[in-house]
């Protein structure tokens, strides 16, 4: 398999450590949005939403979005729930990190780290992401005062997506030791077997 990735990215950091988990074999290209290559023509051709992580499986076939990839590189395994129930909540808590989550704590992150983003770092934004971005760790916190994890009593996809950018929140200006069992929660996290970090690319 092929991954296109970004090193710095936590959406393309969660099928990196997905794979490490499970002892996948794969090989990653890093493909930069930095620097305009998710755009360039050869890798539009492979996946018109000209963003990254994509993955390209043995047989040519491609698959893109973060999560689809979780849930395709899961499927079979301990970390996909077979209790019908728990694999609702894995689903559950995928939806909410890419609509309540992703989109303000990883957002802010970029406003505040990327040089090409700075234009649109206005305080405006910066205000609103942090809020909600508030909102999602809030929600996070609460879920994990009576949870180990997000999806049923053991590690799974869900909280390999709310890990990504939740470890890194920091550099995006959020306060997290406001939320004593998010850091728990990454504690547990980063002692399942095979973790690795943002930087590792297989």
């Amino acid at each position: 398999m092929i991954l296109y990735s970004m090193i710095d990215s936590g959406n393309c950091y969660k099928p990196r450590l997905l794979m490490a988990k499970l002892g996948l074999a794969f090989t990653t290209v890093e493909v930069s949005s930095h620097t305009g290559d998710t755009r360039k023509a050869d890798f539009v051709a492979k996946n018109p939403n000209a963003m990254v992580p994509l993955l390209e499986l043995d047989d040519g076939r491609r698959l893109a979005e973060s999560n689809a990839i979780l849930l395709y590189l899961a499927e079979g395994t301990r970390l996909l729930p077979a209790d019908k129930y728990e694999r609702g909540l894995a689903y559950q808590w995928l939806f909410f990190e890419q609509y309540s989550h992703e989109p303000y704590i990883a957002v802010r992150k970029a406003l505040l780290t990327f040089p090409e983003r700075a234009a649109d770092a206005t305080p405006e934004r910066l205000a609103a992401t942090l809020e909600r971005g508030n909102k999602a760790l809030g929600v996070m916190n609460t879920y994990l005062e009576n949870n180990d994890f997000f999806a049923g009593r053991t590690f799974s996809i869900a909280d390999i997506a709310l890990y990504a950018y939740t470890h890194t929140a920091e550099q995006g200006g959020f306060q997290l030791d406001a939320y004593p069992s998010v850091v728990a929660w990454l504690g547990r996290v980063e002692a399942d077997p095979r973790h690795v970090p943002i930087e590792w690319v297989g």
